[in-house]
């Protein structure tokens, strides 16, 4: 089954509870059902520009954000207080992005956003020693 943002539900191995495009936690889904697939499109772009004006040292130019769900996405996080925490919901979608990073070999960035927020994390091999870049709300 397609989505309405274009995912083929059908094939995803990361949400068995999810109930598509009718579930409340997809921020996508309710845009596209509210204002059409042109405004999410042009939504999606506004979000790659924000990214993109970051200028973070290292984060080649972003050219598109893709429908993650949380539970793929949602990496934990040590604060300077030692403790670790996550930030998203597993059972929600996000949209976004993987970049190599162009100074750290083996290294990625990790881009999440949500209507409300925007998150880069840095990472080495397999989402190991994650960094929070930034976390930013919108």
């Amino acid at each position: 089954m397609k989505s309405l943002c274009g995912v083929d539900c059908t094939n995803c191995q990361w949400n068995a509870g999810c109930k598509g495009c009718s579930d409340e936690k997809c921020f996508i889904a309710r845009y596209i059902k509210l204002d059409g697939k042109e405004k999410y499109e042009e939504f999606k772009q506004t979000l790659i520009d924000e990214f993109n004006g970051l200028a973070i040292p290292g984060m080649s130019e972003i050219t598109g954000l893709y429908p993650l769900v949380g539970n793929y996405v949602n990496l934990e996080y040590a604060l300077p207080n030692g403790q670790k925490v996550k930030f998203l919901d597993n059972n929600s979608m996000y949209l976004g992005n993987q970049v190599e990073c162009e100074i750290g070999e083996g290294r990625c960035f990790g881009l999440i956003a949500g209507m409300d927020f925007l998150l880069v994390a840095e990472y080495g091999e397999n989402c190991s020693d994650v960094e929070l870049i930034m976390y930013k709300r919108r």
